[in-house]
């Protein structure tokens, strides 16, 4: 099965075919650094992500490209509420969303422009659309003629007459028609611009995109993606200017994610329920915010809340502990002349290849990770069942369990989730420093160890009492154990512990 992915232009799945064999180019529309990124602009950029992520594992090279807009009536508003230049604003919440995105774990993107870089670009695309007579100039501003454009509306689907003005599409009885659209402002006391031939000013907000993504990706370039908020009136936009300026396709796919709901209402600062992403991290691990991205494909909405988020995270601990167990399993002594149970190792081994026919099958379906996740969650459940029924296990067990753990490893790797185990030394810090009054108690003495160390030697402790049927020790280690949030677990390798 060849990759098919929604566009939205034509809203239908279409087969993936790139330009140039082997090679993508991608643009997404990066934030108006005014603010900290909230949820739903983090989702937006945690599923274009993924799906950077899933091309490259698929062997395409892809040059991709995020901008910011550093430029901006909402930057100068808030500029001038703080009483600071619009530029502090824009260095501030540029560094805060660089910030943001690393903490998420998003990979750097190859090219990350800004508009204030490019103001030349996008001059002389307007001078351009000018002498086509596709713009035009009043006081100093120049604004986009859209009924010279035949198919304005053509992404949103929409007709010129049943369309009314967007969020950022001001009103000006000067212009031809109420949707043309500003590409050049003039400048206004106190605000940024640059000199150009219809006299100082700044550039719009559409032709930024339109400037930056022609330079770096070319005529026609492959995947444009974004929020689905941004379809009208920004990639329509986008469209008119780009193909107007090179009479030339503008790009072959656009791909739109779907939004964030807080419940059942829309998030919304009227609402006052906007969550922004550096305060949710403080409370739950990144790779729990990419599960929830994952598990609804890009395009739907999310239904945000609590409940989902600790689902996420009952989730991630599943793909943990599958792998602390396979860690147990492998470092266990093996043993060399035994039966093998030839049922079992079949079984997972098909498991094995299942799970990435059914994650690649998904992945190609126009990136649907919930599907994908779902054939990973098959594998843990089978690797599960193998390590409980095989018990000890000989070498040929071990090395098919390492190909599962390889297997899982692999394809979480491909949507960016981190399945590493912690290391004791992170471990250390978020145990409790009560575990040294307990390893006093039932060891005797703590020996300058390490918390890590200390569990393992009172769980130890706890195992030599249970053969021994002293049970009132063995259930005072693990009431003690559990009181501190740490989770014992028998298996038939031995006990093991976690932290809740």
């Amino acid at each position: 099965m060849s990759l098919k992915v929604y566009n939205t232009m034509s809203r239908e799945k279409e087969e993936f075919i790139p330009r140039y064999a082997g090679k993508v180019g991608m643009y997404v529309c990066g934030p108006t650094v005014y603010n900290y990124i909230h949820i739903g602009n983090g989702r937006t950029y945690l599923s274009f992500d993924i799906i950077y992520r899933y091309l490259k594992y698929k062997g395409y090279a892809v040059t991709y490209v995020r901008n910011l807009t550093d430029v901006d009536d909402k930057i100068i508003n808030k500029a001038n509420e703080e009483g600071v230049a619009p530029s502090e604003v824009a260095e501030r919440y540029s560094e805060a969303f660089d910030e943001d995105t690393t903490n998420m774990r998003l990979v750097r993107p190859t090219i990350i422009p800004k508009a204030t870089e490019h103001i030349k670009e996008m001059i002389e695309i307007i001078e351009g659309l000018i002498e086509k007579g596709l713009a035009y100039v009043i006081d100093g501003d120049v604004y986009y003629e859209i009924a010279k454009f035949p198919e304005y509306g053509k992404l949103a689907h929409r007709d010129l007459e049943d369309m009314r003005a967007g969020e950022r599409v001001e009103i000006d009885p000067r212009k031809h028609h109420p949707m043309d659209f500003a590409v050049w402002k003039s400048a206004k006391p106190g605000e940024p611009s640059w000199d150009s031939p219809w006299g100082k000013g700044r550039p719009g907000w559409h032709i930024e995109c339109s400037a930056m993504s022609l330079k770096y990706l070319g005529v026609t370039f492959d995947i444009h993606g974004g929020g689905r908020d941004l379809i009208f009136p920004h990639h329509e936009n986008e469209i008119a200017q780009t193909e107007g300026y090179t009479g030339k396709k503008f790009v072959k796919y656009w791909l739109h994610g779907g939004m964030v709901n807080i419940g059942d209402e829309k998030m919304a600062k009227s609402l006052g329920n906007i969550i922004l992403v550096r305060d949710l991290l403080k409370e739950y691990d990144r790779n729990v915010l990419r599960l929830l991205a994952l598990g609804t494909q890009y395009r739907s909405p999310i239904n945000f809340g609590t409940d989902k988020l600790k689902e996420s995270e009952t989730a991630y601990e599943r793909l943990l502990n599958v792998r602390r167990r396979i860690e147990d399993a492998l470092g266990a002594m093996t043993v060399t002349r035994m039966p093998e149970k030839v049922e079992q190792i079949d079984r997972l081994e098909g498991a094995i290849d299942e799970a990435k026919k059914k994650f690649i099958e998904s992945m190609d379906d126009d990136f649907n990770t919930a599907a994908a996740l779902a054939a990973v969650f098959e594998l843990v459940k089978e690797t599960n069942t193998f390590i409980e029924a095989y018990g000890e296990m000989s070498m040929h067990a071990q090395d098919i369990l390492k190909k599962a753990d390889a297997m899982l490893l692999e394809l979480s790797g491909a949507v960016g989730l981190n399945l590493t185990l912690p290391g004791a030394e992170e471990v250390d810090k978020k145990l409790p420093d009560t575990i040294f009054d307990l390893a006093g108690d039932v060891l005797g003495s703590t020996d300058n160890k390490g918390k890590s160390e200390l569990v393992d030697e009172i769980l130890e402790r706890r195992n030599i009492a249970r053969k021994e049927k002293d049970f009132a020790t063995a259930d005072k280690i693990r009431n003690g154990l559990t009181q501190m949030g740490i989770e014992i677990e028998d298996t038939p390798l031995g006990s093991r512990w976690k932290l809740k």
